[in-house]
């Protein structure tokens, strides 16, 4: 589960020259730019007409009676959703849900506008800010917010955009790339060198590791990040909660999915995080890109 912001963190933001909330163009977003896929076996070329295969699952994990994360998806518009609420008694689990049907619903709306995937997109999660936002106004889900990992299918590419610290990984060839950009009290540590990537996973940040520097609804404006996948068959893409990832690192993810069938993978990813503890809701959604 994500952790509320303190007012200090949610003003430190990040670095300049970062996508700002307004619709990116096309220069703002960044481009992947991948060449193979999954299976080196398979087609490398570029095609014209893709499908793109989905695998989703989410779990409360070994220590939480209730979930608080929330995924969606709609694969005729091509949208794909994960959420991790925060807040006290169920409204993390209001959050991410209001989230989650807000972006499906404004992504769907857009449908027929005309209007940039990358404009929808931005609008979906301001629609999902606007509506976690004005809940949490309400007494008993005062402080209430999400984390957002979106991606919406542009053709031959996914546009990505993200709030908080739910990620996007790239696969390709056996690896795993860590794409999104984590707007967290740790990644500021690391971004400031005041912490390496390598000694995060053994520092002990007294309770402040969960702590998120920007949210979905937790303020009336919202500054998501984001970021562009080229699509070809066998490239993959995976969207997950920090119950997982603070769990497997990129080369955990690309050994378990290298072992797993696609229709089983969100399930062995899961498997491996509650092995490992499992202190919080893990949830998933593996993309696979295929010729149609």
């Amino acid at each position: 589960m994500a952790e509320e912001l303190t007012d200090e963190l949610s003003r430190t933001g990040m670095p300049p020259g970062q996508p700002s909330e307004s619709a990116p163009p096309a220069s703002a977003v960044r481009d992947a730019a991948l060449d193979t896929g999954l299976d080196s076996g398979q087609a490398a070329g570029a095609s014209s007409q893709l499908r793109i295969a989905v695998s989703a699952l989410s779990d409360v994990g070994c220590a939480r009676t209730n979930n608080e994360d929330a995924f969606g998806y709609d694969e005729t518009l091509g949208i794909y959703v994960v959420c991790d609420g925060m807040g006290g008694m169920a409204s993390g689990e209001v959050a991410s849900s209001h989230a989650v049907a807000a972006i499906l619903n404004s992504f769907a709306a857009s449908a027929a506008s005309g209007l940039p995937v990358s404009t929808r997109l931005l609008g979906a999660i301001n629609a999902a800010n606007l509506d976690v936002w004005e809940n949490g106004q309400i007494p008993e889900n005062k402080g209430m917010g999400t984390t957002a990992v979106v991606a919406a299918r542009d053709g031959n590419k996914l546009i990505l955009g993200n709030v908080g610290d739910s990620r996007a990984y790239i696969l390709q060839d056996g690896q795993c790339v860590q794409l999104t950009v984590d707007h967290s009290y740790v990644n500021e540590l690391i971004r400031n060198g005041l912490l390496t990537i390598e000694n995060a996973q053994s520092a002990n940040f007294q309770g402040m590791e969960s702590v998120i520097t920007r949210a979905v609804g937790v303020a009336a404006e919202v500054q998501p990040d984001f970021y562009s996948v080229d699509l070809k068959p066998g490239i993959g893409v995976l969207l997950a909660t920090d119950g997982l990832t603070r769990y497997l690192v990129q080369d955990g993810i690309a050994s378990i999915l290298a072992d797993s069938t696609f229709e089983n993978a969100c399930q062995n990813l899961i498997d491996m995080a509650k092995q490992r503890g499992g202190q919080d809701n893990i949830t998933c959604i593996l993309l696979l890109a295929l010729p149609a």
